[in-house]
């Protein structure tokens, strides 16, 4: 199963002060709108994302069907595939993606410690 490009969603409390720390990290935006309050940042190949007033907990995202520069994959296991995998193991996913769709969606489920996950699917 290819669950695509990976980055972390942190929920933040300041979006400018999260975005000085970790620019000094070496990280520069490279997505989103700080008006809406979140940035993507990227160093190399890792990616993160800075969210605020958006969700409570941070997030570990997949993105089926992008790379790490969020450029589309010429093939991919689609969300809706994935699914159907996970719920065949019988994992317990609490935000579904419609099977009936075709598309971006999303899928959200929480590993035994509660850490959640997105698979986020753009394309």
């Amino acid at each position: 199963m290819e669950l695509g490009a990976f980055s972390v969603s942190l929920a933040v409390k300041d979006l400018q002060a999260s975005r000085a720390f970790y620019e000094k990290l070496g990280f520069s935006a490279m997505g989103g709108d700080a008006a809406q309050g979140w940035l993507i940042l990227k160093n190399g190949s890792t990616v993160i994302g800075l969210f605020q007033g958006m969700f409570e907990k941070n997030i570990l995202t997949f993105n089926p069907g992008w790379d790490q520069a969020a450029q589309p994959l010429a093939s991919f296991t689609d969300v809706r595939e994935i699914q159907a995998s996970l719920d065949a193991e019988g994992v317990d996913i609490t935000t579904r993606a419609d099977p009936d769709t075709t598309g971006p969606a999303h899928i959200i489920l929480s590993d035994p410690d509660g850490n959640v996950v997105m698979l986020d699917q753009h394309v």
